[in-house]
């Protein structure tokens, strides 16, 4: 293993904006540089003021920013460039600094799409999707990429809720009691650590019981009550935590140039789920 230089100027930061900021992109992208001896720093922050933080990444040099809730939409007008994977749905959950200019890119988008496709799911597979943020957005884009064209957005808000179910020719419901789909996917909060709803379901049991595959965001803890309901019912799962290596290696790859190995890969995202 290389060794990393010591944090001096020439270090590179790279960081996140979360407004619960959590351990895993810090650990996983820190460990990286380690491994492969880069010289990078990565930190989590939160904030109350979006526009000085981003005007903060372009004034300082930041060299990347992974954007989560609730700033996945209001961060683009002060972006420079949109790329197609975010234009696509409205949506950033990353920022790439040149120079000063900042390209916007989501790579939520492309991990959901990849894990689907990993699992096997046939793209005529009617679903239920449980929200209707930036998350549930990239997930939504997916689904309808892929050819899904039987769906239901699941969402207590019926504004946004409505509107993502229209944007994408999907049905809307206030609650997901009395449905059933053969693919269900959260795309909210509920179940995250040290969250409001951390030991909530984010479906009814029957609902579980009725699906073929369950696909739950939240990447951390890796076994939800989600996750772990779906395993008790003998049910195919498709984790949270991937999609948080995937989308993560991506941004990793986009601020850094640099392709980790796949024993690497692993190595890191051990370690910081271990955190």
């Amino acid at each position: 293993m290389p060794d990393k230089p010591p944090i001096g100027p020439t270090t590179r930061l790279c960081m996140s904006l979360a407004a619960r900021p959590g351990k895993f992109g810090s650990r996983f992208h820190n460990r990286l540089y380690e491994l492969l001896g880069l010289d990078y720093v990565y930190k989590a922050f939160t904030t109350k003021d979006l526009p000085a933080a981003i005007g903060g990444v372009r004034a300082l040099g930041i060299r990347g920013c992974a954007i989560s809730m609730p700033f996945k939409e209001a961060v683009i007008p002060l972006l420079d460039h949109i790329e197609s994977s975010a234009a696509a749905i409205d949506s950033v959950n990353t920022i790439v600094n040149d120079d000063g200019w900042l390209t916007g890119y989501n790579t939520d988008y492309s991990a959901v799409l990849d894990l689907l496709d990993r699992a096997e799911i046939a793209p005529s597979t009617p679903f239920l999707l449980a929200g209707s943020g930036g998350m549930a957005k990239a997930v939504a884009a997916a689904l309808r990429n892929r050819g899904h064209r039987t769906g239901v957005v699941v969402a207590r808000n019926e504004t946004s809720g409505k509107a993502l179910a229209g944007l994408y020719g999907f049905s809307w419901a206030a609650t997901a009691e009395g449905l059933s789909a053969p693919l269900v996917v959260n795309a909210t909060p509920v179940g995250m650590a040290g969250g409001p709803e951390a030991d909530a379901l984010a479906f009814p049991p029957a609902v579980i019981e009725a699906a073929e595959t369950v696909f739950d965001v939240v990447a951390l803890p890796v076994e939800t009550p989600l996750m772990r309901a779906a395993e008790k019912a003998g049910r195919k799962r498709i984790s949270g935590a991937d999609v948080a290596i995937l989308q993560a290696l991506e941004q990793f790859v986009l601020y850094t140039g640099v392709h980790p190995s796949e024993a690497e890969v692993k190595e890191a995202a051990a370690f910081a789920r271990g955190g």
